[in-house]
């Protein structure tokens, strides 16, 4: 029977990476998730729904096809790196279309092998054989496990300016979907943004809605966390420049509890790094007219 697309094992989002030696961690790649299947010499790639991208990895495919194996059915992420050799997801979103040998795998599991389903024996031993099939230097790369603690571990790839980590349970078995055996702990990363809303409900935190500076894309919202002089300064610029229009990624958005306003007024917002619409988002400064933020 010819291999099919395994839906991939999805990890859950938490504040912070897992303690105890019953976890590898690994850097979490910035890219699109990608799984590769050899069979009979020929080689497909997919995208995490299911999607056939084969001819947009064309140079990832080559790679695969020099594997010494019969049949496999690889995990990973493809991704393109940036001049400091970090992936780089909007680089990534610019070129998959474009060029078929931009991006490189980062191969982190091993689903199938020469005719057996390898899902359920655990990680740990699925990636030892992962990684003697996978050959250093070629467009295949085997994502190592980091060694040391995990705090330790999360602040290293934080000061990287890296996505986050992946922590994975070392006896746990390949289930497609959603699970706690995969944990995946994100970095916080500093924006300067545009404000162009301010939402204030009763009982409820107030928010700012943001737009990329110089674009004007919609990037989602961001609790307003300020202290009360910082804050009381923001609504005031807020009804200086009302009147501003709804942004047409939310069409025609008409909550009474939000103002919109004119440009002009930006501020640093804190938020997870790797993610197109801002998440677990705060708003850490009100910027003055040509300053810049940071953290």
């Amino acid at each position: 029977m010819r291999l099919a697309f395994i839906p991939p094992m999805k990890p859950k989002l938490v504040d912070s990476p897992p303690l105890g030696d019953g976890w590898t961690h690994e850097i979490k790649l910035d890219g699109y998730r990608t799984q590769i299947i050899i069979e009979a010499g020929e080689v497909r790639a997919y995208s995490s729904s299911g999607a056939d991208w084969t001819k947009r990895y064309a140079g990832i495919v080559e790679a695969a096809r020099e594997l010494e194996v019969e049949s496999a059915i690889i995990d990973g992420e493809a991704v393109v790196t940036d001049a400091k050799g970090r992936p780089d997801f909007q680089r990534m979103q610019s070129v998959v279309h474009k060029d078929p040998f931009a991006s490189i795998l980062g191969a982190f599991d091993l689903l199938h092998l020469n005719g057996h389903d390898l899902r359920d024996i655990g990680s740990k031993a699925r990636r030892e054989m992962l990684h003697s099939i996978v050959k250093p230097g070629t467009r295949i790369q085997f994502s190592e496990a980091l060694p040391g603690e995990a705090k330790a571990i999360f602040y290293l790839v934080e000061q990287a300016e890296l996505e986050g980590v992946v922590s994975k349970r070392v006896d746990s078995n390949y289930r497609s979907g959603p699970t706690t055996n995969w944990l995946k702990t994100k970095s916080y990363m500093y924006s300067d943004l545009d404000l162009i809303g301010y939402q204030r409900e009763t009982g409820k935190a107030a928010q700012g809605l943001f737009a990329e500076p110089g674009t004007g894309r919609y990037v989602g919202t961001a609790m307003i966390t300020l202290g009360r002089d910082m804050r009381e300064r923001l609504w005031q610029r807020v009804q200086a420049r009302a009147g501003g229009a709804a942004p047409e990624a939310l069409g025609k958005k008409r909550d009474a509890s939000i103002q919109w306003i004119k440009p002009g007024v930006r501020a640093t917002v804190k938020h997870l790094r790797g993610e197109e619409i801002l998440r677990h988002a705060s708003v850490k400064a009100l910027l003055e007219d040509g300053e810049e933020g940071g953290g």
